[in-house]
């Protein structure tokens, strides 16, 4: 479980990275890494709900929920095999 936490969390700072490299705009590059952020939170609190014992339909949902607007896609972004 913890390197899934950490997985994502390096996922997720790569891309803060990788999208501030691109040629945005100061607002927009702000605006990109606050997204990241959040996105990153997100996932920092699905992967804590999972660890709580928390079924992993219930801990998408949460995510889902967490991540409306922020990303495409049920899983805020970011999708990994089981």
């Amino acid at each position: 479980m913890k390197k899934m936490l950490l997985a994502l969390v390096a996922i997720a700072c790569s891309a803060t990275f990788c999208i501030a490299a691109e040629s945005h705009n100061d607002k927009q590059t702000k605006e990109d890494v606050a997204r990241h952020r959040a996105m990153a939170a997100a996932h920092e609190a699905a992967a804590k709900c999972l660890e709580s014992g928390k079924k992993e339909d219930v801990c998408n949902k949460e995510l889902l929920t967490a991540c409306k607007g922020l990303a495409i896609g049920k899983f805020c972004g970011m999708k990994h095999e089981h």
